[in-house]
């Protein structure tokens, strides 16, 4: 063995299905588990949304917010991925 050896190192990744799971039961605050930013920013908005529209806009956010938690969830695992050392 050489004086210096590199060690694995494993970074943990998110789940996609949970990440879906979440947003489709909490709206935005299941988002937080994806990304905060993007959470902060749907929850405002749903607010918004749904006071100007009565609601009826928020049929329209809410897949919107599902894929944006799904990409944010797929950007972190690709980031993840880039720094593990294997």
């Amino acid at each position: 063995m050489g004086a210096y050896s590199q060690m694995p190192v494993f970074v943990p990744q998110k789940s996609m299905l949970l990440s879906l799971v979440l947003t489709f039961f909490f709206g935005p605050l299941g988002m937080f588990y994806s990304t905060i930013l993007g959470g902060l920013v749907m929850l405002v908005a749903y607010v918004v949304i749904g006071i100007l529209t009565l609601g009826w806009g928020l049929a329209v956010l809410h897949p919107v917010a599902m894929a944006w938690g799904a990409w944010a969830v797929h950007e972190y695992n690709g980031r993840a991925a880039r720094r593990a050392v294997y």
